[in-house]
């Protein structure tokens, strides 16, 4: 089950577990005050009045900026609209409120506590209006169809195939379910930060970010300044989930502070503050329908969606686009609205749509088995694709089958009693086996590398990707090693720094296939230099007498045009997938799980999960495995646990904490067993590597919540799975 790759560790292992990173927030520069937002109190309205008198007579208080000091400052527009923003909404410039949480003045200090203490004593008085935070309490207006709307519908529109109301009103068995999926908030260990230095006429910028070039670019857009005056370093994140995808609010605001007041400024977004500004998971609802013959094919799915958005973007969902090829099945309708909802706009969330949309769709295909009296896992398999439904298109590879079939024999889900509530653990807890399938899709951008070897047998690369500690370096690493015969801990590699290479967004699985197929570029560029095969490469330099050998390459994905270099030169987004000119692609993984609940408390226990992926190969297989264990943590815990409250009375959050946003912790998580199938995909990149990191969990909380099933004969279809929720009706 494993490729021909060796089981070599992280290559930055020691240096993290030494401490040796240095991300944003740690950096301290000489004079650097420290910058701290007043937040806005209101769900929605207008700014009246600022008073700062009294934080500016406080002790190490330097200067409090407002809108009025943003002069000549411009949004950075949505990064979906062709901007570079994780939302339109630029604070600071105007007196509008459009959400709970929006800055509208900065503090600066000597010192932290100086400078909190200050926004503390900032006086604001508002205008407020009407607002709604849920989006159940939303108007029939403010629900906008993506079908039709703004959007790019080539990306957006409703999916179809077939006539799928037709296939579900004439077959003979059907399901029809509703399904909740809450907001969440991703939290990761590092929090938002910016130092921002000016040198000169050049501004330096630290900030742990997925799309380096996309602040350096999208900076200078908002200060009417030369790209090449934005210098953004982002060697290292300390985790981003698609919370860091694009330019953040508070990044201009510590140029700006910065540069009014000739020093270097850290602003660090506070955990509180992160629930109120930063993107998140946005709330959905799904109904799904089914319908099949009693022999267990499936001749019609029909899965729509309604999904909160902000009042001032449309952040769309792709949920239908990925549930639509979970199976070969001919007719097939999806569509997808977007509700308009009072808060920050909402974004990428580790696999933002996928999540959510497996649970609904997943949860029917087991409440299907039940119905039919059929096992889960061979009606999944009955219903296997052999081609991309929705475009005819051959799939570049897929093994759907191979993830189930390893799946059940390690897991030994042939031990399993049909029946819910029939099978029991030597205590006497209720025990359940669930099962669910995920897919991701394979994309890839375009990118670019400089790689250099010396003739001592040393290199060094830098390539287009992030490094927010999925393991990228270690991937590039493996793949130059097996490819030029060079130890690993012999290549030297640069992430995230478009100083020395173009960077583009880290995000949505691409990272690894694009860096792969950039340095696969590079290495093919090199061989082609000297003459030689890349194995060769290091020989041929001793042999010519050259110390060394350098290339500077780009790449774009299969059938990209050639424009999505210049895009990708200017900081936008270029990427392309899951459907190439001749072929689709996609990870996928195949989930088992078992849960054990105690009858009177009804306490769930989650022992043990075995999950098999299809991510091609697997070039880096330890830090593959931990990619796949923490994907099943988190969906675990966004199964059970997490769910960000909405405050219905003064807007944004309510359980804006570590301390009240429940997350899973380690009595949570037991055993979980990892498998690969392993097959390259020869299509996507030299490599034959697909996307990883976003599959992982998708397809976890329909497992769990099958498993749940089982045991206990409760069907669930609202997230979190609380405990409250687990007691029978009545």
């Amino acid at each position: 089950m494993q490729t021909h790759y060796p089981r070599t560790r992280r290559v930055d292992a020691e240096d993290k577990v030494r401490g040796r990173p240095i991300y944003a927030a740690d950096r301290i520069a000489a004079g650097m005050l420290h910058a701290v937002t007043v937040n806005a109190t209101i769900g929605r309205g207008r700014l009246v009045s600022l008073d700062a008198d009294a934080a500016l007579a406080m002790p190490g208080v330097r200067h409090v900026l407002t809108h009025a000091d943003m002069s000549g400052v411009e949004p950075p527009g949505f990064v979906l609209g062709g901007g570079y923003g994780v939302q339109s909404v630029q604070p600071m410039l105007g007196t509008e409120i459009a959400f709970r949480g929006q800055p509208v003045a900065l503090v600066l200090a000597e010192t932290l506590e100086a400078a909190t203490a200050g926004a503390h004593a900032v006086r604001a008085e508002y205008a407020a209006v009407g607002f709604h935070t849920d989006m159940d309490e939303a108007p029939e207006t403010d629900i906008v169809a993506q079908q039709g709307s703004p959007l790019p519908q080539a990306m957006f529109a409703d999916r179809a195939v077939g006539d799928a109301d037709a296939a579900y009103a004439a077959a003979e068995i059907k399901v029809d379910g509703r399904y909740t999926g809450p907001a969440q908030h991703q939290n990761p260990m590092e929090l938002i930060a910016t130092v921002a230095e000016w040198r000169g006429d050049t501004l330096v910028i630290h900030e742990g970010t997925q799309n380096s070039s996309g602040i350096q670019h999208g900076v200078a857009r908002q200060l009417g300044m030369p790209a090449d005056k934005v210098v953004v370093v982002s060697p290292q994140v300390g985790g981003g989930f698609g919370q860091k995808n694009s330019l953040q609010g508070q990044t201009v605001l510590a140029a700006v502070a910065a540069r009014a007041s000739g020093r270097p400024v850290k602003l660090v977004v506070s955990r509180m503050q992160t629930f109120h500004c930063a993107s998140f998971r946005p709330a959905s609802r799904h109904r799904v329908r089914l319908g099949a013959t009693p022999g267990g094919r499936i001749t019609a799915a029909i899965h729509e969606v309604d999904q909160q958005t902000s009042r001032h973007d449309l952040f769309p969902g792709v949920y239908t686009d990925v549930t639509a090829r979970f199976y070969g099945i001919e007719n097939f309708r999806g569509r997808e609205r977007l509700v308009r909802t009072d808060v920050q706009t909402p974004g990428y969330m580790r696999a933002p749509y996928e999540h959510t949309g497996a649970f609904a769709y997943e949860s029917a295909v087991d409440e299907l088995a039940q119905q039919l009296g059929l096992d889960p896992v061979q009606l999944r398999l009955a219903n296997d694709a052999d081609a991309d439904p929705l475009t005819g298109r051959p799939f570049s590879s897929r093994h759907v089958r191979q993830t189930l079939e390893e799946g059940a024999r390690r897991f030994g889900w042939a031990r399993r009693t049909p029946a819910p509530g029939s099978m029991r653990t030597p205590s006497g807890d209720l025990l359940g086996m669930g099962v669910a399938i995920g897919m991701y899709k394979g994309a890839t951008a375009a990118a670019g590398a400089v790689l250099e070897v010396t003739a001592d047998g040393a290199a060094t690369i830098a390539v287009t990707g992030h490094e927010m500690g999925q393991g990228i370096r270690s991937t590039v690493a493996n793949y130059l090693a097996e490819r030029l015969g060079i130890a690993p801990d012999r290549i030297a590699i640069s992430v995230g720094e478009p100083g020395r290479i173009v960077q583009h967004l880290t995000a949505g699985s691409w990272g690894t296939a694009t860096a792969l197929r950039a340095a696969g570029t590079a290495v093919d560029a090199l061989g082609e230099q000297l003459g030689v095969s890349p194995r060769d490469v290091l020989e041929a330099l001793r042999r010519q007498g050259r110390q060394h050998v350098r290339v500077d390459v780009r790449s774009r994905a299969p059938g990209q045009p050639e424009e999505a270099l210049k895009r990708l030169e200017t900081g936008q987004v270029a990427v392309v997938g899951p459907a190439y000119p001749e072929f689709v692609t996609m990870s996928s993984i195949a989930h088992f799980v078992e849960v054990h609940v105690e009858p009177s408390t009804r306490r769930i226990r989650v022992p043990r999960v075995v999950s098999i992926a299809d991510c091609g190969a697997t070039v880096s297989p330890v830090t593959a495995e931990s990619q796949v264990r923490g994907g099943v943590v988190w969906g675990i815990g966004g199964t059970l646990h997490e769910v960000s409250e909405s405050d219905p009375r003064f807007g944004g959050f309510l359980n804006a904490s570590l301390e009240e946003y429940v997350t899973a912790v380690n009595a949570d998580i037991g055993d979980i067993e990892v498998g690969f199938v392993g097959a390259p995909d020869p299509l996507i990149n030299g490599a034959g590597a697909k996307g990883l990191g976003e599959v992982v969990m998708v397809g976890v909380a329909a497992a769990v919540a099958n498993a749940i099933f089982h045991a206990t004969g409760q069907r669930h279809r609202d997230l979190p799975i609380r405990l409250d929720r687990m007691f029978p009706a009545g």
